[in-house]
């Protein structure tokens, strides 16, 4: 276990954005990880837990208490069944499935971040979302002082969200178990359009997984959300924004609004989101609003490559950045009257 003091915590984002942290401590192991966590709440201490960086917006004053950097290693699979470390790299982890040949992960591929990450925002891609094949979440209950095993049902999943997120303070994910699917070498039915139309498959086909895997990494790549150093259009943290779920009432609000702004012929995306509820999407929204890709007058700008990517362009400050995405979101709320919410945590400042 490694402990530094008065340490950046920009390097370990993938904005490269935050201040220090009083305390950071970099543990390998789970009863490591307990150890940290238990000593800052038996001291009052505020904890910062942090896996691969990829969904923090960190102020540039830093942390004032610990930040525990979850380093933990373990990749087991038995026939189908998949158990990962909270600390694995999620990417490697995603190609590893694809190489044993088993379906469930393969559109995920190229998301930036650890594997203990992905149940609480339910990360998703391309039409698939880690929900679908969670079987359990091990994790340590700061409330109960003790490790508990969460089955799916208990992670509560919903879009982009479950029962971690709801209550960040009390859980530390520590491993997290899968249900894959051997079907001979092929993927999940593709059910996301763009995938299918690139594929030159219809929806609810199958593919063989590399392929699979591969496309959703060209995908990716062409928005700026596979990690290069070198690109600053990947200085991001992927989507900045989730997609609205709006209720009835409001989607028909908003079709008004859209016809009202950009003509009676125009009709924005629309998606089945559950009874009486509709998503449409954040990126038409911003494009829609007038912010254009690589829109921006500082350092922090929207990605030249995905309107719902903010970048930092090299010299940017968390402020930067935040008045960016500020401005953004006032943009939408005026033009369509939606209010986006980000999906980053946020860390010492908000929107």
């Amino acid at each position: 276990m490694q402990e530094l003091h008065d340490a950046s915590l920009a390097p370990l984002t993938t904005f490269r954005l935050g201040g220090p942290a009083t305390r950071l401590v970099t543990a390998t192991t789970d009863d490591e990880v307990i150890a940290v966590v238990r000593d800052a709440d038996d001291s009052g201490t505020p904890l910062l837990i942090i896996g691969g960086g990829s969904n923090l917006v960190i102020g540039d004053k830093g942390f004032d208490g610990t930040a525990l950097v979850v380093a933990t290693r373990g990749y087991t699979l038995d026939g189908t069944h998949l158990e990962l470390a909270a600390g694995e790299v999620w990417t490697d982890a995603v190609a590893r499935t694809v190489e044993a040949g088993l379906a469930g992960l393969e559109c995920l591929a190229g998301i930036p971040g650890s594997a203990g990450a992905t149940p609480i925002q339910n990360v998703g891609a391309y039409g698939q979302e880690v929900s679908s094949t969670v079987t359990e979440v091990v994790a340590y209950d700061r409330r109960a002082r003790e490790t508990v095993t969460l089955s799916n049902a208990e992670c509560a999943f919903s879009y982009r969200h479950s029962r971690f997120k709801s209550d960040p303070q009390r859980y530390v994910v520590l491993r997290v178990r899968f249900a894959l699917e051997d079907a001979g070498g092929l993927s999940g039915p593709v059910r996301y359009a763009e995938t299918a139309r690139v594929l030159g498959v219809a929806p609810g086909e199958r593919v063989p997984l590399a392929t699979a895997r591969e496309t959703v990494l060209g995908l990716r790549a062409g928005k700026g959300m596979v990690l290069d150093p070198d690109d600053h259009d990947t200085w991001s943290a992927g989507s900045f924004f989730t997609n609205p779920i709006l209720d009835d009432e409001a989607f028909a609000a908003f079709r008004t609004r859209v016809r009202e702004r950009l003509g009676d012929g125009v009709e924005a995306p629309a998606y089945p989101a559950g009874e009486g509820h509709t998503k449409t999407s954040a990126a038409w929204l911003i494009d829609k609003a007038g912010f254009s890709k690589g829109y921006g007058h500082g350092p922090a700008r929207i990605s030249t490559k995905h309107t719902l990517a903010l970048t930092n362009r090299g010299e940017a400050t968390t402020e930067d950045l935040l008045a960016l995405a500020r401005e953004v979101v006032a943009g939408v709320r005026d033009a369509f009257g939606i209010t986006l919410v980000n999906e980053p945590v946020t860390v010492g400042v908000s929107l």
